[in-house]
């Protein structure tokens, strides 16, 4: 039987929320939504933008996936819109 590994691109849209802690609102991810495409993923971003979707923010964002080894690459930021988490960069 051969290994056979098959990295695949995903694409993903992360919405976010703000939600009450305490006394505090926290800026949270809410459940991600897979694309099929680029196109897909920045249709989200335009409903953050316009405010038909009720999330603060969202990211729309690419990597490669090898599930099976559990691998995953570099995430690569498509877009950004609203309140989002900053990213570091080293």
């Amino acid at each position: 039987m051969e290994d056979s590994m098959v990295a695949v691109s995903r694409i993903v849209f992360v919405p976010y929320v703000l939600r009450q802690r305490g006394k505090k609102k926290v800026l949270e991810a809410g459940t991600p939504i897979q694309c099929r495409t680029e196109g897909d993923a920045l249709r989200w971003i335009d409903k953050v933008q316009t405010g038909t979707l009720s999330a603060v923010g969202g990211q729309a964002v690419k990597m490669t996936v090898d599930e099976d080894a559990g691998e995953y690459g570099e995430p690569e930021y498509l877009a950004f819109a609203g309140n989002v988490p900053e990213t570091l960069e080293d």
